[in-house]
This record gives structure tokens, C-alpha cells and sequence, in this order.
């Protein structure tokens, strides 16, 4: 059986203090949700940098972008309950 894929996907950067509390608000839902998330330095590849340096921190749920900038604790919980 093949490891589940993490729901959640935070794109961001070190030293970034939106991406921190981005990576605070995300593990704090997925934990109380019981929902695997990851968390990508877009430093160590350009195409990431050319793609999201403007809009760091940026999450993805389910493979679709969820949020940029802020992450909302209440929409994030939303979209990784909402049916279908």
C-alpha cells in the first residue's frame, strides 16, 4: 500500500515571516483534521522561484491553489471537508 499524498501543499521560503505563520495556521488544521501536508523551499528550484516569489506563502489543496499570501484557518478547514 502505497503512502497517502499529502492534502496540502505550502510553497514558501526561510526567513519568511508570511510563510511561518502560513506553516503555523496549515499544521494546526491539518493536525485537528488528521490531514498529511508538506512544505516546499521554492529556493532550491527556479521554476517554483519564477513561479510563486511574488506570492509566498502560496497553498495548494488536493493539487489546486487554495490561498497565497495569508492562509485563513477557517477556509483551509473548509475546502479539506467540503464534500467532493
Amino acid at each position: 500500500m502505497a503512502p497517502a499524498q499529502p492534502r496540502v501543499t505550502l510553497y514558501g521560503k526561510p526567513g519568511c515571516h508570511l510563510c511561518e505563520d502560513a506553516r503555523e495556521t496549515v499544521a494546526a488544521v491539518c493536525a485537528e483534521l488528521g490531514v498529511e501536508w508538506t512544505e516546499i523551499d521554492i529556493t532550491t528550484d527556479e521554476a517554483l522561484f519564477r513561479r510563486f516569489g511574488e506570492q509566498i506563502p502560496v497553498t495548494f489543496v488536493d493539487g489546486d491553489q487554495h490561498d497565497f499570501w495569508r492562509v485563513d484557518a477557517a477556509r483551509l478547514r473548509a475546502a479539506l471537508t467540503a464534500d467532493g
